[in-house]
């Protein structure tokens, strides 16, 4: 595979990956894998994130609490803040609201959002951005803090939603889904996304693409996700690559 790709959104701290991590790892970056962004859900998924970093030089990580980790939430962003003082943490993510497993706690949620985005603010770091089911309150919130920067990860909102936060200055993260038959809406966000605002991501072990759902997803799958936009845009899937690894990079403050 010619292309070099940048998969800015995949958990390789998970479980799944206990039995071959590090070879899988070594495979997927001699596999034109150039750079990984490892996202924590927690403190323990954090540390383990950072870990991860520490040991392979491609590997970067980001630390954050998602919000279905809640219920573990300490109370504050100590532990977290401490944490992204680590050279080799780009972001604070993942972040966010999720209203499809649980909407019975939404204030806590937003308070737990809104108290990292303000963290990302006062360091100077992005911020990777978890939304499911809960759009509007997701825009809103965000609206809130324009110098943020960052990027909806696994974006799954409208196309109108999507110039907004364009406008914005965000960039957004397309994953397996995009292949899928359902991703009617998901094309229509590439028909107003521009090349040089869009990244590429797995969210693995999560989230295989056609021809592989249903499987364990890795990073060297991040090639099925740019073929499929380059489909949409009449682009080539290197060009798509790079244009993703570039914006990655510019981000995440990666390589000058």
């Amino acid at each position: 595979m010619s292309d070099v790709f940048f998969d800015t959104h995949a958990h390789y701290d998970s479980g799944a990956f206990n039995a071959d991590r590090d070879e899988l790892l070594s495979a997927v970056h001699d596999s034109g894998v150039e750079l990984i962004v490892d996202p924590g859900c927690d403190g323990v998924s954090s540390r383990a994130a950072l870990a991860l970093a520490e040991r392979f030089p491609f590997v970067y990580a980001a630390v954050g609490w998602h919000p279905q980790d809640l219920s573990k939430y300490p109370g504050d962003l100590a532990e977290i803040r401490a944490l992204a003082a680590h050279p080799k943490c780009v972001a604070i993510g993942e972040i966010g609201l999720d209203y499809y497993w649980d909407d019975t706690q939404k204030d806590e949620q937003k308070a737990l959002f809104r108290a990292q985005l303000e963290l990302a603010l006062e360091l100077d770091k992005p911020v990777i951005v978890h939304d499911r089911e809960a759009h509007g309150d997701c825009l809103s919130i965000v609206s809130d803090y324009p110098a943020l920067r960052g990027v909806f990860h696994c974006y799954s909102g409208s196309a109108e939603m999507a110039e907004e936060l364009l406008r914005r200055g965000w960039y957004l993260g397309f994953d397996g889904p995009v292949t899928y038959k359902n991703a009617r809406r998901t094309l229509e966000v590439l028909e107003v996304c521009p090349l040089d605002r869009l990244l590429l991501e797995t969210d693995s072990p999560y989230l295989s693409p056609v021809p592989l759902r249903g499987r364990r997803n890795d990073s060297r799958n991040l090639r099925y996700v740019a073929e499929k936009i380059g489909e949409q845009k009449g682009l080539a899937a290197d060009a798509v690559a790079a244009a993703a690894l570039e914006n990655g990079k510019r981000l995440f403050g990666i390589g000058g």
